[in-house]
């Protein structure tokens, strides 16, 4: 190994402290060393062997001084045997649990796996790990590998990386046991802080009718990780007793607005939601009436077409529409798609993928101008489009043959580990203030420094093709003009001359008529001439609506009736007031 490639690796490792720092206060970790000078474990003292490879820390809870000793790892010189050092710490974990804490027991492997591993007094190397799996099973003991080369430029035996690779590979096969290949930055992502267990959000029934039924266990494969909660803390407790919490309690009193001395009990209390500047109170006995309560189920609602779905939903490219309701009387039902997970390994059952579709409510419509509408002169020319692209293909994070440079697996929050790194300091010195951002984070929030290097002419070709200039504040009026080019106007002519002569003058109304009076109502409700002017417009459609309906003649009269009340609905909800005013021609119509 290269004196470069042990530097890097050497830093990398450093960087581990800041995983140390997200653990429990009951997780207990054991950290052993290999490829060291000195050699420093029990097993070397009872059986012989096991050389350069020393016990740094025996297994104990998580505390500030392990993470400092992290910060002054010493620098390994000697090629290092990572099966010694899984045997090792295999020992430790027996001698301390014993046949208890069965799926606990975890060790993590992080090694560049350059070195070469020793040849076994008996058998060969496939043999000796194939023995070491076998009591891992037994044992209860899970292994993750992280292998962490980074960059190599060449360097390292390629025999002894494949032999490596095989082996570690072969603990995956063997036992229960992952290997993960990364680069720098994403070291800290693929150390798990903590071992997250499975659990069902839903067992059940899938209904594909009501005759046929499958069996199913819904897991979540995502999850938000949060901030830990932070707690109210007093340091008033007298400094003597040991056994203050330090906890602060809060306690609330609702008071009358009439009289701020007089305190409302809880029964004399109703919840209101606000509806536009009205609050409706709602009382617990109608919230409870109006409340929905669907019954534990995942029901197939259908299917629909697919662009690459596997087997047999392949074959008909479809995706199955689900509706689910995971606990009896949720607040709500979801509605998503289920698409298939073939599984590539031998064992590993084939499994769905379930992603949640919004409804209409959930979506968001963003009317953006189509670019055809633009002037020509504002449209980039096709030397612009070219740097554009060659600047998007530059810092694609993953290219074609190279590994992502930011995989989701293995990219850690930057925040929270920042955050964590500060509550470490602070539990040491209550007044630290806010470290600088690590290198290794850096380079996950800040683009690389290399590729902007090596791609200078890439960036400045693009800065060369647009010219900035300073964007002048423009009227309302012309804002909206822009927006779409009127007709009949040329790229020449100026947009601020043709605002007078081009814009329609407004035609006052001041009564909603016969012949249109949705339009009649739009426009009244964009005049405003006073405060009290919209509930005045709401109140002339209601009694439009009550004369359409008086006077309708066998249903004549009902289409423009619904289309009345469509437009103060909108209008209603659009300015926040005239609830009121719809539900009494809502009433009235229904009556």
């Amino acid at each position: 190994m290269s004196v470069q490639q042990c530097t890097m690796f050497y830093l990398k490792f450093k960087n581990f402290a800041l995983c140390l720092s997200r653990k429990r206060k009951f997780d207990k970790v054991g950290v052993v060393l290999f490829g060291t000078r000195e050699t420093d474990n029990v097993l070397t003292k009872e059986v012989g062997g096991y050389e350069h490879v020393v016990v740094l820390r025996d297994i104990e809870v998580v505390n500030g001084d392990l993470v400092d000793a992290f910060q002054e790892l010493p620098r390994g010189t000697f090629d290092g045997d990572y099966l010694d050092a899984i045997v090792v710490g295999m020992d430790m974990l027996i001698k301390k649990y014993q046949a208890t804490n069965k799926g606990k027991k975890r060790l993590c492997l992080i090694t560049n796996a350059l070195c070469p591993v020793k040849y076994p007094y008996e058998g060969t190397r496939e043999d000796q790990v194939n023995t070491i799996a076998a009591q891992m099973s037994a044992r209860g003991v899970k292994m993750e590998s992280v292998i962490a080369r980074g960059r190599l430029n060449g360097g390292g035996n390629q025999r002894i990386i494949e032999e490596n690779d095989r082996l570690l590979n072969l603990f995956s096969e063997k036992t229960s046991a992952k290997a993960v290949y990364v680069e720098t930055p994403a070291l800290l992502g693929a150390l798990r802080t903590r071992n997250i267990s499975p659990v069902t959000i839903f067992r059940g029934d899938l209904e594909l009718s009501s005759k046929m039924k499958i069996k199913v266990w819904v897991y979540k494969k995502t999850i938000e990780e949060r901030f830990p909660t932070l707690k109210k803390y007093s340091d008033k407790a007298p400094p003597t007793d040991r056994f203050a919490t330090h906890e602060v309690k809060l306690d609330y009193e609702y008071k009358s607005v009439e009289d701020p001395s007089k305190v409302v009990p809880p029964e004399q209390r109703i919840k209101g939601y606000r509806y536009g500047p009205q609050v409706v109170p709602i009382s617990s006995a109608e919230r409870d009436v109006v409340k929905f309560k669907p019954e534990k189920s995942v029901k197939l609602l259908g299917f629909a077409d697919a662009s690459n779905i596997m087997r047999a939903m392949k074959e008909m490219n479809k995706v199955a529409i689900l509706r689910c309701v995971w606990r009896q009387h949720q607040r709500n039902a979801v509605v998503g798609v289920l698409t298939p997970n073939i599984s590539e390994k031998d064992g590993t059952p084939d499994s769905f993928y379930y992603n949640v579709l919004p409804f209409a409510e959930d979506v968001r419509e963003f009317q953006f101008p189509s670019f055809s509408k633009f002037l020509a002169s504002w449209l980039p020319n096709e030397q612009q489009q070219e740097a554009a692209d060659n600047l998007v293909k530059m810092l694609d994070l993953a290219p074609s043959g190279k590994q992502e440079a930011l995989p989701p697996d293995c990219t850690p929050n930057p925040i929270l580990e920042r955050f964590y790194h500060h509550l470490e300091l602070k539990s040491k010195h209550s007044d630290a203030a806010m470290p600088p951002l690590d290198e290794t984070l850096k380079t996950i929030t800040e683009p690389d420094p290399d590729l902007l290097s090596a791609n200078k002419n890439v960036v400045d070709a693009f800065c060369k093709s647009f010219e900035l200039k300073e964007h002048p504040r423009l009227k309302k009026s012309s804002k909206q003009l822009l927006r779409e080019k009127p007709p009949g106007l040329d790229e020449e002519q100026g947009y601020e001359g043709a605002t007078n002569a081009l814009s329609p003058k407004p035609v006052k109304i001041k009564k909603i008529g016969d012949s249109s009076p949705v339009q009649d109502f739009e426009v009244m409700m964009s005049g405003r001439d006073s405060p009290d002017w919209v509930g005045k417009v709401n109140k002339d459609m209601k009694n439009k609506i009550y004369n359409l309906v008086e006077n309708s003649y066998e249903g004549d009269s009902h289409g423009k009736t619904l289309e009345c009340l469509l437009a103060l609905r909108k209008g209603c909800m659009l300015e926040q007031v005239g609830l009121i005013s719809l539900l009494d021609a809502l009433v009235y119509v229904l009556g």
